[in-house]
Parts: C-alpha cells; sequence; structure tokens
C-alpha cells in the first residue's frame, strides 16, 4: 500500500486505518486496472458529509435566512468550489488512476478531483467521526470560501435569472463520445423547450456549466 504521510500532514489528520485512506484516493479506472474497490461509494458519503459539515460552519457564522444560507452553501461545495480547495494542498497528485486515465489528463480532471475530496472526507468521517471530519472542513476549506464564492457559478446565475422571469430550466446530455477512461460529453440548456445553449465538457457537470455559461453569453449580446 502507497504511503500517504505527506497528504496526512497537510490535512492534519492521521488515519487509524490507512486502508480508507488509500481507498479514498482510488480512482475507478485504477480499481479497474488492480481489481479493487472504487472510492466511489466513499464519495457518496463525503458528499454529505461535506454539507452537514458547511451548513454547520454557516448556521455558526453567518446571520442570513435560509433561502441565501442554501445559495451560498450550493457555491461552497459545488465542482468548482473543490478544486480550489484541492489545489491549495496539491491534493489531485495523490489521487490513484490508471494508465489510460493518466494518459489522458485525468490528474487535472474537475471531477476526478472534487470527487476524490469527498471521498476523503467520508474517510476522515469513517475513520475518526464527524467533528474530525468538520475540523478538515474549518482548517482546509473555510479560509478559501472567498475565493469559491467569487468563482462564477453559470448554472446558478442562469438559474436565478430564469427563476425571477419564472421560466423553468433544464439540461439534457445529448451526446457521449471517446473511450470508457476519455469520454466528451454534449449538453443543452433549455428554457421552458427552448433552447438556450449548447456546451462541451469531460464530465456531464461540466458540459452542463459549459451550457449555462454559453446561454449567459448569448444572453448578453
Amino acid at each position: 500500500m502507497s504511503d500517504f504521510s505527506e497528504l496526512e500532514s497537510k490535512i492534519n489528520y492521521n488515519f487509524k486505518n490507512k486502508s480508507l485512506l488509500f481507498l479514498a484516493l482510488t480512482h475507478s479506472s485504477y480499481a479497474n486496472e488492480h481489481s479493487l474497490v472504487s472510492n466511489e461509494r466513499l464519495e457518496f458519503l463525503g458528499d454529505a458529509v461535506l454539507e452537514l459539515a458547511m451548513s454547520k460552519y454557516l448556521y455558526n457564522n453567518e446571520t442570513q435566512d435560509e433561502g441565501i444560507l442554501t445559495k451560498k452553501r450550493a457555491k461552497l461545495v459545488c465542482e468548482n468550489a473543490l478544486n480550489i480547495y484541492a489545489s491549495k494542498i496539491d491534493f489531485n497528485k495523490y489521487i490513484l488512476l490508471g494508465h489510460g486515465e493518466e494518459a489522458t489528463g485525468g490528474r487535472n480532471r474537475k471531477a476526478i478531483i472534487a470527487d476524490a475530496l469527498e471521498a476523503l472526507l467520508g474517510a476522515v468521517f469513517l475513520d475518526g467521526g464527524f467533528d474530525k471530519a468538520l475540523s478538515l472542513v474549518l482548517n482546509l476549506f473555510v479560509p478559501y470560501i472567498n475565493e469559491a464564492l467569487k468563482n462564477q457559478d453559470y448554472k446558478s446565475i442562469l438559474q436565478e435569472k430564469l427563476q425571477s422571469e419564472k421560466r423553468s430550466i433544464h439540461y439534457e446530455i445529448v451526446k457521449e463520445s471517446g473511450l470508457p477512461n476519455d469520454k466528451t460529453f454534449e449538453a443543452i440548456v433549455y428554457m421552458d423547450e427552448i433552447i438556450m445553449g449548447r456546451g462541451i465538457g469531460k464530465s456531464k457537470k461540466e458540459a452542463e456549466m459549459e451550457a449555462a455559461k454559453n446561454a449567459l453569453e448569448k444572453e448578453a449580446r
């Protein structure tokens, strides 16, 4: 098993069960190549842990009403925000990737980095409990929340704009191409039944974000 003591030092948490840390960093491409379990279930758990931890921080430190806090939390736990937090500790260099994923730029893929960071939170939660996971969020995420809040979340901006106009909005993935470990997605965003924008990305989330950005750019013209 790999030695991730440097990462443990950066997050100020030493795992009692090192296999949980290894699991958190194991992308599905690496798992498939080595007949291992991937970090996908831990990511599911970590997503909930992150939302609760950030909710507790906002509740204790902000005075806005529930609606504003909900929007702020969404910006602070989204894929883009997670990539900002991850960049502060060079987190992507610790992720275990398969050869194909590595060769096609997976180490810099936002979705992979965000998912692994959520999985790490899930692992800390299982190994040390919620207070330890909360400490990780407070120490490594919270110092950069202003940067995360300034980061453009085009989907949220478009959602708020269209809601104010009492319009409905939905996204559709219309195309997938490429090899299983190097897929490209194309998304369309609809206002009611009118196509507002198109976007392409290396994950479904990224494609949807690009579609929202495209829609906003059209509106600004």
